[in-house]
């Protein structure tokens, strides 16, 4: 048995094969991305000659990945797109990979991986619709898709392009094993913002007012009565029609989270360019897994996803091939965890 809060060294469908089958309350994972990177590894993802064998080998693992997570599981994959390159420039001389664009980038090793793949039925500069077709075979696969999640970033990687905008989203895609599944919603709600809170006033009084005129009639305006319990307490904005004591009305405080999230990309000064931020993460981890729970990330690269988990209270396992990659993770949560530590001590 693999032990649990720890990266291995190992590729993500032979890791998974040694997991207990529903064993796995969530997993959060970012594969590679097709034909941008090489992490110099034998058998690495990302590199096959064509889109459809890179989905082909990504539906294997993800189904291995089914029969580990539990019946009440969800999976949250971030992936970004690639576009067919015209293999023009850089990428028609190999050798000299590290000194042009996407060979400087950190987690790069050897040639420019663009030279090893090819595009299928793209053309040269097409946007080949990575995310998409992953989806929509993981559907096809027997996977609930259950919501395109928009990363947006406020400060994208600047590219050199005078025929298209810049890219500044990636996806995260929610899936599920079953229709009915944990998702803990309480614990992701956001703050309404003042605009709302405004309306909500303008609205209420408004509705008081036509109700007091026309004697308790019943209206049907934009701010019906509603009202529901949450963990902070109970919010509404009346509690019934039939009396409108603005003593019972409570301030709405907070929202069902949107599905576009904002989130600043943050430098990482070890050698593993493709990061995601911790916030990134964190509402995926919260609201899919309960705490004590576990975790998986079948491509765990820096450890992002280990760390945040276990600040978290969740358990996480996970696998990458490039052992320095599986050093950095392990090293990073005994890091935090040592953190920690030394905070209780404090407090």
């Amino acid at each position: 048995m693999l032990e649990l809060n720890c990266c291995h060294n190992i590729d993500a469908l032979s890791g998974l094969k040694q997991l207990a089958s529903e064993s796995a309350h969530c997993g959060v994972t970012s594969p590679p991305y097709y034909g941008l990177r090489d992490y110099g590894a034998a058998g690495q993802i990302g590199l096959e000659p064509t889109p459809e064998e890179y989905i082909s080998r990504m539906i294997e693992v993800f189904r291995e990945f089914r029969r580990v997570l539990r019946d009440d599981g969800t999976l949250w994959i971030n992936i970004g797109d690639s576009y067919a390159g015209s293999r023009k420039g850089g990428a028609a001389y190999p050798e000299n990979a590290g000194n042009y664009k996407q060979g400087t980038n950190r987690g790069m090793i050897g040639q420019s991986a663009t030279t090893h793949v090819g595009w299928g039925n793209c053309k040269p500069k097409d946007l080949i619709g990575i995310p998409w077709m992953l989806a929509f075979a993981l559907r096809a696969d027997g996977w609930y898709l259950r919501q395109d999640i928009i990363w947006y970033k406020p400060n994208p990687m600047p590219e050199s392009v005078r025929d298209r905008c810049t890219k500044s989203h990636e996806y995260i895609f929610l899936f599920s094993k079953s229709p009915h599944y944990y998702f803990d919603q309480e614990s992701i709600l956001e703050p309404v913002s003042p605009s709302t809170h405004m309306r909500i006033s303008q609205n209420l009084a408004e509705q008081i007012g036509s109700f007091r005129a026309n004697g308790g009639a019943k209206t049907n305006g934009p701010m019906k009565a509603v009202s529901r319990k949450t963990k902070q307490g109970e919010i509404g904005i009346v509690k019934n029609n039939a009396s409108w004591d603005t003593s019972c009305c409570l301030t709405v405080e907070r929202r069902n989270k949107r599905s576009v999230w904002t989130v600043t990309t943050q430098p990482f000064k070890e050698a593993h360019f493709a990061t995601f931020p911790p916030e990134l993460i964190k509402p995926c981890i919260q609201a899919g897994c309960p705490e004590g729970g576990t975790v998986v990330d079948m491509f765990m690269g820096s450890g992002t996803t280990l760390v945040t988990a276990n600040e978290l209270n969740r358990n996480c396992i996970g696998f990458d091939v490039n052992l320095v990659y599986c050093d950095m993770a392990n090293r990073r949560r005994a890091d935090a965890m040592a953190q920690q530590s030394l905070f209780r001590k404090l407090v």
